[in-house]
């Protein structure tokens, strides 16, 4: 790839994963404020400790590799529906399924405003992993570069969230995607090379939290 063709790699990743672009990621917190209203998640180390969880075990962890095998069979309509259904077969609760399914849809309508012949080929229920690592691998997007966009804006969502629920200041999310950048790096790494075995989480608190969610009365988050 041409210093120009990454540079416009680059601008196009940064445009796709701006908490700007319309995909409505701030109205979701993926159970996190289920965990600090049962005061899993009180403080900013909390935080910390519940997004990097997620990050090398969780959800983050399966979006990524979703994301991995995505870009690598973006020419492939049968693969992408494959993959489409096991990422939703792996949601753990109905507002995870809906989560993903919402974020999806919206991304692929935001991204349309960069053509390509992707869009025909992924299936009309797209999760949201599976839409971007589709699109970026379309567009020649390197796919440990997706990965670690995607993941930054996952931590990003996770602490703006923790932000607006209480448990930690702008100053300590700025520390928490300071601290959770190698581990972020070193997951791509993990996940650009990973296989359909590599998926799995161990994060039965987080999936507990979620599915509790379905059920708060007071709430500022869809999930």
């Amino acid at each position: 790839m041409t210093a120009a063709a990454s540079t416009q790699a680059l601008m196009r990743l940064m445009a796709w994963l701006s908490p700007a672009f319309p995909v409505g990621g701030f109205a979701y917190s993926s159970g996190l404020e289920r965990a600090v209203h049962d005061r899993f998640v009180t403080d900013a180390a909390g935080l910390e400790a519940w997004l990097s969880t997620s990050l090398r075990h969780g959800m983050l962890w399966n979006d990524a590799v979703f994301v991995s095998l995505a870009a690598r069979c973006c020419d492939t309509p049968d693969a992408l529906s494959e993959l489409a259904e096991l990422a939703l077969a792996l949601a753990g609760s109905a507002e995870r399924h809906m989560e993903t399914l919402s974020l999806g849809k919206a991304f692929l309508m935001a991204a349309t405003a960069w053509p390509s012949p992707v869009f025909e080929r992924l299936p009309v229920e797209c999760p949201y992993p599976v839409s971007v690592g589709a699109v970026a691998g379309a567009h020649g997007i390197s796919a440990e570069q997706a990965i670690a966009a995607f993941l930054h804006a996952g931590l990003s969502q996770g602490v703006s969230a923790g932000i607006r629920l209480g448990v930690a200041g702008q100053q300590d999310g700025l520390r928490i995607l300071s601290a959770l950048e190698a581990t972020a790096g070193e997951v791509a790494e993990r996940a650009v090379v990973a296989e359909l075995n590599d998926l799995g989480s161990a994060t039965v608190q987080a999936d507990i939290a979620s599915i509790r969610h379905e059920a708060q009365v007071s709430r500022l988050f869809r999930s």
